[in-house]
């Protein structure tokens, strides 16, 4: 069951610029407003990523990113709407709508709807996050609050708590463009 006062208080701390943890669907997660840059280079900081590697966002639904498909063929629409909610992340063009701090080198982005209620209740509040696994860059990927803890214990504004959605793997990424597997789930 997701607490609503906590989910509300996570979407008062991240309008205010924080960079919180919280449980996904397979691993936890750090997330913060993507349109907060000072925000984003600390998540990266925290995490010790390079900012041109890119970043996730994640929405409760894909109208949260509708600004991006002005002009994609209905095929690609389609094709993303047929795999969320869930496991599906994908990489689409972003035209340059985007700032180079979600993007990195890329002319790509990776975007996913959640199916996990928390995120989704979170999102449909402040609309999309960025979203990353909660780890130092090169360590596992945390699947306990324990571990979110162990490694980020004072650096993370907020700890949201849950369960994880029952996963064992991250999302299966894919092109948008060519369909190519650039991560098996």
């Amino acid at each position: 069951m997701v607490n609503r006062w906590r989910v509300q208080e996570a979407a008062r701390e991240i309008r205010a610029g924080a960079v919180i943890a919280y449980p996904t669907e397979a691993v936890w997660g750090l997330g913060c407003d993507p349109w907060n840059e000072e925000a984003v280079d600390r998540l990266l900081a925290i995490k010790g990523r390079s900012v041109d590697k890119g970043l996730i966002l994640i929405a409760d639904n894909i109208h949260q990113f509708d600004f991006l498909f002005e002009d994609f063929p209905d095929t690609w629409i389609d094709r993303m709407a047929s795999t969320w909610p869930g496991p599906n992340t994908w990489l689409v063009p972003h035209q340059n709508l985007l700032p180079q701090w979600i993007t990195g080198v890329h002319d790509t982005v990776a975007l996913r709807v959640s199916d996990h209620p928390l995120v989704r209740d979170l999102c449909a509040l402040v609309g999309p996050l960025i979203s990353t696994s909660a780890n130092p860059q090169g360590r596992p990927a945390a699947r306990t609050r324990i571990r979110v803890e162990q490694y980020f214990r004072g650096q993370v504004d907020l700890v949201l708590s849950g369960s994880l959605g029952g996963r064992k793997n991250p999302s299966l990424i894919r092109d948008l463009a060519t369909g190519e597997v650039r991560r098996a789930s």
